[in-house]
This record gives structure tokens, C-alpha cells and sequence, in this order.
């Protein structure tokens, strides 16, 4: 058990010296456990440079194999050590990063209150993370296809909105119908998944929809950073509500055309479906969604 134990928290943390955090041993101890296990099962599980640890591809093999009825083990063992009710230990969460500091930060004082054993351990990151063989107990995000052992729960529904610095439409008028945007310039953005352009229909309560057609001066892949070349002057920007949010209340930004919209997936909290779910990780998703219920968050998400 020790000897899988190394080669998992080592393929998951990068290396021997983290993992040897996690387990109480050395660096050396941890190396020789792998070196033990790659004996017995006659193939290298990692390519070792003095720089960087990889996994070979029989390596990368073993960990899809085995890293889910680990932890799985792991966390029912947990389970009877500590009670089902106890919640303790590090939780490993990821969320986007300007989501996270202006909305999940903020909830972490009275998180911690409540459950002073639980460490979060929050990493932020724009790109979608794979919640298993990265070792995540949560991830908070949208747009992602749902992975086989995972269960998701809707937090809010995200609406994109129109806006403009009102240095830009001083400058260049403001657009009165989805049309007018064609003579306009625009912010585009590129999907972290794909590398594609993001291409978006505009849509109203009414059931219309029109062309999103601004001519691009600008493309970036991070929707904060779109927000504020948006208010720098640079061009009209399709923004989603909770990065548009701050800089229209300080007036950095002008929502445009406020009758039109776009719309993407729903904002999620991700988790493993493992019938024992750690008590750590279900304290946690109870918490965030009684506090988006409490605080009406569903609301500034759809703008």
C-alpha cells in the first residue's frame, strides 16, 4: 500500500519532495517506494530528470487505473477513523480566479468558522481541470463536459452582457440595435478549450436573436482582462455579469443595448459521485450553496 501510496501523491504533486510532505517521509523513502513498485511491476512509472518528474505512458496507465478506487479507499477509511460527521483535512478546490477572489474568498472566514478543521486549499485557474486525476474534492466553474464519476449541482445561470467604457462611446456613439454593432470595434475572445473564437448570438426576452459582428482589434482568453480593456477604451466587449459587475457600478463601464444578451452554461460546483463522500467535501458544497441562496448570488450571475 505505501509503495502505491508514494506513486500517487507523487504523480499527482509533481514529485517526491511533495509527496514526502503529505506521507511523513523523506524524499529518498518515497523514491525508493517507487523505485520498489516499478520493480514489481517490471516497467518505469516515471521519466526522472534532475528538473522535472513526468510519467511515462505506462505510468499515466496506472494512475487512471487505480488513482479513483484509492482515494476512493482512502476516503471510506478516513471515514471510519474519523466519523462520517467529522469534517477535517486539506479540500482541494478550483475556481476561476476573479470568481473565486470577488465571490468564494469572501465566504472563507465564516467557512473556517464553522468548520475550523477543514484547510481550503484554493488554486485559481482559468482552464477546466480534470476533478479526478487531479485530485480536486471540488471545482467550481462552466462549460465543462461532465466526466464519468463526477455529479454536478447548478449554483446559478450566467448572462453575457454588452458594455462599453464611456470614453470609447463618446468617442464613437452608442450602438441603439444589434445592428449597429458591425461598425464597431470589438473585444473578442478565445475558448481555453478549444483555442476557437468564441462565437455568440445575441438573444432578448422576446425571443429575438441577432448577429454578435463588432470588428476585432483585440483577442484575450480571460474574461476579467476582457472587462477591463473593455473600460481601458478599446472596444465594446461581450462580458459575463459577475466581471462586468464592479466596473459598471463605478462607472468604468456602460452596459449597451441592456435588451440583448448572451447566454453560456450555468456556473456548476463539481464533485466526485463517491457513494462515501468525505465529510470535508460535503460540509463544503452544503455551505456554498446555502450561502449563494442566503446572499441571492443566482441573481448577480444572470445579471
Amino acid at each position: 500500500m505505501e509503495h502505491l501510496d508514494s506513486f500517487i501523491y507523487s504523480a499527482e504533486d509533481g514529485g517526491f519532495s511533495a509527496a514526502a510532505r503529505r506521507l511523513g517521509l523523506t524524499p529518498a523513502g518515497v523514491s525508493k517506494n517507487v523505485a520498489r513498485l516499478e520493480a514489481n511491476l517490471g516497467v518505469r512509472l516515471f521519466r526522472r530528470s534532475t528538473r522535472k518528474l513526468n510519467l511515462t505512458e505506462e505510468g499515466e496507465q496506472l494512475l487512471r487505473e487505480v488513482a479513483e478506487p484509492w482515494h476512493r479507499i482512502q476516503d471510506a477509511m478516513a471515514v471510519v477513523r474519523q466519523g462520517a460527521n467529522r469534517a477535517a483535512g486539506p479540500l482541494k478546490v478550483a475556481m476561476a480566479p476573479a470568481v473565486g477572489r470577488m465571490h468564494f474568498v469572501p465566504m472563507l472566514a465564516e467557512f473556517r468558522r464553522r468548520y475550523p478543521e477543514v484547510l481550503p486549499d484554493l488554486h485559481f485557474d482559468n482552464r477546466q481541470v480534470d476533478l479526478i486525476a487531479e485530485g480536486f474534492d471540488v471545482a467550481i466553474g462552466g462549460g465543462v463536459e461532465l466526466p464519468q464519476g463526477v455529479v454536478a449541482r447548478e449554483l446559478a445561470r450566467v448572462r453575457i452582457v454588452l458594455a462599453a467604457s464611456p470614453d470609447y462611446l463618446a468617442r464613437r456613439g452608442t450602438p441603439m440595435h444589434p445592428d449597429d454593432l458591425a461598425a464597431h470595434d470589438g473585444i473578442a475572445r478565445r475558448s481555453i478549450r478549444t483555442g476557437r473564437l468564441q462565437v455568440l448570438t445575441l438573444r432578448d426576452d422576446a425571443g429575438r436573436v441577432a448577429p454578435y459582428d463588432p470588428r476585432p482589434v483585440a483577442v484575450l482568453d480571460d474574461p476579467e482582462a476582457m472587462a477591463h480593456a473593455a473600460a481601458a477604451g478599446l472596444g465594446i466587449a461581450l462580458l459575463p455579469a459577475p466581471h462586468a459587475g464592479p466596473l459598471l457600478a463605478d462607472g468604468r463601464l456602460v452596459r449597451i443595448l441592456p435588451d440583448w444578451y448572451a447566454e453560456t452554461g450555468p456556473l456548476f460546483l463539481y464533485y466526485s459521485n463517491r457513494r462515501l463522500l468525505p465529510a470535508k467535501t460535503r460540509v463544503f458544497v452544503d455551505f456554498v450553496l446555502e450561502r449563494f441562496r442566503e446572499l441571492g448570488l443566482a441573481a448577480h450571475f444572470a445579471g
